[in-house]
């Protein structure tokens, strides 16, 4: 192993370093409350070297959101039965999805937070932008295949079924403390998790396979 390639994975774990401390500190205190001094002093590195990484604390975000937003985005492309098995796929697809959100609250925060900024990072950045197509590519090819063997209705597209999917899943942890309080019923807790991972999964298929419902007007 050369010097080079030995400093060139110091810096990449460097980096993810940095961007793991930084997404909980964004997560945690918001995009205004989070400081690079304090991301600097829990990677037990400095100010001056995240800036020489990411230029300044909007790229440090933004290099938060590509994180945050690529992972859910690797983990959909697994999806596995596309093309023999379209109703196995789209749940499968819904599965992954919770499975993450489940594991990942930091993510719902993140979202939550940039949403309070009106989506004005993500609007800046080419590269997080273009993380959804992924996610509509994977979506549109079940559905396509589901169409084809008359599997599916014809009269929804991939977003309204990313954002049902999405929906559900976001809910569920971002509203968890108000849930609690108004309905006594904690969404997260860990007797649930398989009922209502099921439950998705359900309600996606039933209505994806309900092809005798009228066309949305």
């Amino acid at each position: 192993m050369t010097t080079e390639t030995v400093r060139r994975r110091d810096a990449d774990r460097t980096r993810a370093n940095i961007v793991a401390v930084a997404t909980k500190e964004f997560a945690n205190k918001g995009y205004a409350g989070a400081r690079v001094d304090e991301i600097a002093a829990k990677t037990h590195t400095t100010k001056r070297m995240i800036y020489y990484y990411y230029g300044d604390k909007d790229g440090l975000y933004q290099a938060v959101l590509e994180a945050s937003y690529g992972k859910i985005r690797r983990l959909e492309q697994r999806v596995t039965h596309i093309e023999d098995d379209p109703v196995t796929a789209i749940r499968q697809l819904a599965e992954i999805t919770f499975d993450h959100h489940d594991r990942n609250p930091d993510f719902i925060r993140i979202v939550a937070g940039e949403n309070i900024l009106k989506g004005a990072h993500i609007k800046s950045t080419e590269t997080v932008r273009e993380l959804g197509s992924p996610a509509l590519d994977v979506l549109g090819r079940i559905l396509e295949v589901g169409r084809t063997r008359g599997l599916f209705r014809d009269d929804v597209d991939a977003l309204d079924v990313h954002q049902a999917i999405s929906s559900y899943c976001f809910f569920r942890v971002a509203n968890r403390y108000t849930f609690k309080s108004l309905f006594d019923r904690d969404l997260t807790a860990a007797h649930q998790r398989s009922a209502q991972r099921k439950m998705l999964g359900d309600m996606i298929v039933a209505w994806l396979t309900d092809i005798s419902a009228p066309p949305a007007p």
